[in-house]
């Protein structure tokens, strides 16, 4: 394979990661608390051998989370929680504790506060969050303070990783980091709403279309440079 067939090969090969990227973005247009993806390419240069030009590549391996927060919608769930501003809720799950924008959460048989996985919220202090089975009315404030009947029961917690970069997501509403994370004490909680995903439909579509289009002008290329290569080796063959 000549230069620009690695060239274009390397292309169509981040072009297809985007794709799928797009196409999970897609996918998670009604996932609360869900941030989308996108692709970071950049450009890999090789030098050939002496004399020739220098052989470019592009490399689409980094999937960067876009941080804009999403619409918040009224629920008037007692458990559904918005964050407004940055910042995280912190759960416990058998992997570590994770960070997660979906607020939607509910109790359990014990009384503790959890996702509707099954993973514990936990307060400012790192600790389970309990609701007495006999309360008749659960509030939060705006700083995370939870009451029941009047009585301040615990602070859900709101964090931020040191590093933003370090963050890995898995399952699509879960972050996980190797850093410190840090309390944040600037967003505000909002009871009875919850964040909806950031994505926005019309334009993942849109790019998913410029997308195929640029993957289909690689395969036309490849396919274009394979005949005339053929051409070049039928005609001196002969």
């Amino acid at each position: 394979m000549d230069s620009a067939g690695y060239t274009t090969l390397t292309r169509m090969v981040g072009l297809n990661r985007e794709l799928q990227t797009i196409a999970n973005n897609i996918a998670n247009v009604s996932t609360t608390g869900y941030r989308k993806e996108g692709m970071l390419f950049s450009e890999y240069i090789s030098q050939l051998e002496k004399g020739e030009d220098s052989l470019s590549m592009a490399d689409g391996n980094v999937r960067i989370t876009n941080e804009t927060q999403g619409p918040l919608t009224p629920t008037g769930g007692t458990y559904d929680f918005a964050i407004e501003g940055d910042g995280f809720f912190l759960i416990d799950t058998p992997n570590g504790q994770a960070l997660t924008r979906n607020g939607a959460f509910t109790t359990n048989q014990n009384g503790e506060l959890t996702t509707h996985d099954g993973y514990q919220l936990l307060d400012n202090g790192g600790a389970a969050i309990f609701i007495p089975q006999d309360a008749k009315t659960v509030a939060v404030s705006s700083d995370g303070t939870l009451s029941a009947d009047g009585q301040p029961l615990s602070q859900i917690g709101l964090y931020m990783p040191e590093d933003p970069t370090s963050l890995t997501r898995s399952n699509g509403v879960r972050f996980y980091t190797d850093g410190a994370i840090v309390p944040q004490e600037e967003a505000v909680i909002l009871q009875g709403y919850v964040e909806n995903s950031n994505v926005n439909a019309i334009t993942e579509v849109a790019r998913m279309i410029e997308v195929q289009n640029a993957y289909t002008m690689g395969q036309q290329f490849s396919q274009q440079e394979d005949e005339r290569i053929k051409s070049v080796i039928s005609t001196l063959g002969r």
